[in-house]
């Protein structure tokens, strides 16, 4: 048995201990779940190898299970482990309004750490605060709306690439990563990547270097998730600095190539700001407020590297992946794209009208149904799918409705041991009848236009949407991320028509990476796909 074998064996002995000592008084074996495939792996390989917030219930285990146990379920992981999957409105706005009693799981952190580096995402309890306290004056409202000539620009020059009167089929999630990329590069940092053209950049050239092979994984894959789930957080720093799979080797190159080049950003940064030359970049507004901020309380060198890492991978994918299953829905739905046209086309008149040319954030903000295809969008294909929480302390979690447990009690409660993983599930949530109406199994943006959407769920930071997620670890990019969004699908929306070969379209899969992604069954190997047929259309 060679030194790797032997620490891993070491490692998977210390995990089991960890398990042991986690047993506990409070136990949760009485809230109604499915029954586990084995001892050794619960029911995890149905959980990891089903589709993510697909609309037909029996692709995804999240809407099976929420439609046969309620809203909260008990899930067997590995080795006799519990975890909660839980889309009650109250126990969610609960674990999310309770300060740092719910943490970011060990696992989950150090994930976010092997990829981006000690920043905002990785942080928890008071360094998580005085991160965020440091970021937040480059992320508000005004700075977003800001930023808005900026996107319709770039979104205006992509719209050439198509050409005038192109009719092409385009697998839009390559485009649109590429794009965003190019996006997050000129508003966030001033520094073009050039990923649409392909110019030779080493940063765009790691990313898309990167295959993505994170879904469906295997049993064996399945059964070492687990482990990493439960072991202490020194161990999984180890094991992800230094296991040597093709995933993590493919992670730590990227993390080299990205904090080469952050370096280097930040220098300029701080040279241009002490010259009197600072911008209104994201990066430059963040270097200014860690140069003010107590020195005892801002951010060290290798944590600002980290911001950039982590808006540069957060920042581009999830977008783009929202972009693509928004062009999907038009696709299915051609009255819906036809009205938000009228409406676009309507807006850029009264634009000419007053004797201007670009939309502006006051113009966006007036477009009630972009908005609202927006939401439903952003509801129905949540592409950051779910939330791992772990319990700080023994808590009681509230519900909004009661349920019956195994032995027939009816509670209203449920006592949460400490350690206990809660799993949020984002799309459950968002599918939920009680606070989105009893169609909201259906892609209809209607709903944000007739009251059918409850306002008083009070969870999220956009549209009551846990898309976003919510409390102190919402995205803290959201109001960039919506404002970007929706200045890159009025330009499209304008300019081109969208339709899908109808038995494509039926073969779409919503696969669980990372962040949701499309695929097409069949073709799942060749990772991301959605190809759209994209037309020219008159503008004004």
């Amino acid at each position: 048995m060679d030194v790797l074998q032997s620490l891993f064996a070491l490692s998977v002995l210390l995990t089991l201990y960890h398990i042991y000592r986690r047993w506990n008084r409070i136990s949760v074996a009485d809230i109604p779940g499915p029954e586990p495939d084995s001892f050794l792996l619960g029911g995890s390989i149905e959980y990891y190898q089903s589709q993510a917030a697909e609309a037909r219930p029996r692709r995804s285990t999240d809407f099976k299970w929420q439609a046969r146990f309620g809203h909260v379920v008990r899930v067997h992981g590995i080795l006799g482990t519990d975890r909660l999957l839980i889309s009650d409105p109250k126990a969610i706005h609960h674990i999310y309004t309770s300060g740092y009693n719910f943490r970011k799981t060990d696992f989950r952190s150090e994930v976010t750490r092997a990829a981006t580096g000690p920043g905002l995402a990785w942080a928890n309890d008071e360094t998580h605060r005085r991160q965020r306290r440091i970021n937040s004056p480059a992320f508000g409202t005004a700075e977003a709306r800001s930023y808005v000539p900026t996107f319709i620009q770039l979104s205006a020059e992509w719209k050439e690439t198509l050409g005038a009167d192109s009719s092409i089929v385009v697998n839009v999630p390559r485009f649109f990563s590429r794009f965003f990329l190019d996006v997050i590069g000129e508003v966030a940092f001033d520094y073009q990547f050039g990923a649409t053209e392909d110019v030779n950049d080493p940063v765009a050239a790691a990313f898309f270097s990167v295959a993505p092979n994170l879904f469906s994984p295997s049993k064996p894959a399945i059964f070492i998730l687990g482990l990493l789930e439960q072991m202490p957080s020194r161990l999984i720093e180890v094991f992800m600095k230094y296991f040597p799979s093709k995933g993590l080797k493919n992670t730590r190159y990227v993390t080299r190539i990205a904090v080469g080049v952050a370096k280097k950003l930040v220098d300029e940064k701080a040279e241009a700001l002490l010259a009197g030359k600072g911008k209104r970049d994201v990066m430059s507004l963040l270097v200014k407020a860690n140069v003010s901020a107590n020195p005892r309380t801002n951010l060290s060198e290798e944590e600002m590297l980290a911001q950039m890492q982590t808006i540069m991978q957060a920042g581009h994918e999830t977008t783009a992946n929202t972009m693509s299953w928004t062009l999907f829905e038009l696709t299915q739905h051609l009255d819906i794209q036809t009205k938000l046209r009228a409406e676009i086309h309507a807006t850029e008149h009264m634009i000419h009208e007053r004797g201007d040319t670009e939309f502006t954030a006051a113009d966006l903000d007036s477009m009630p149904y972009t908005i609202a295809v927006m939401k439903e969008v952003l509801r129905f294909h949540p592409v950051s799918y779910n939330g791992f929480r772990e319990a700080a302390r023994d808590e009681i979690l509230p519900l909004s409705k009661p349920i019956v447990t195994k032995s027939g009690k009816t509670i209203t409660e449920i006592p949460i041991p400490k350690h206990q993983i809660l799993v949020i599930s984002n799309g459950g949530y968002n599918r939920n009848t009680d606070v989105f109406g009893p169609d909201a199994r259906i892609f209809n943006p209607g709903r944000w236009l007739d009251g059918t959407v409850k306002p008083d769920a009070n969870i999220g930071v956009y549209g009551n949407l846990l898309t976003f997620g919510s409390g102190q670890r919402a995205c803290i990019g959201w109001r960039f991320a919506v404002y970007e969004y929706q200045a890159f699908l009025v330009e499209l929306v304008k300019n081109f028509e969208f339709t899908m070969d109808p038995t494509l379209s039926l073969k779409v899969r919503r696969e669980a990476a990372i962040v949701m992604i499309p695929t097409i069954e069949g073709e799942v190997a060749k990772g991301s796909q959605l190809p759209i047929t994209i037309r020219a259309v008159d503008s004004l």
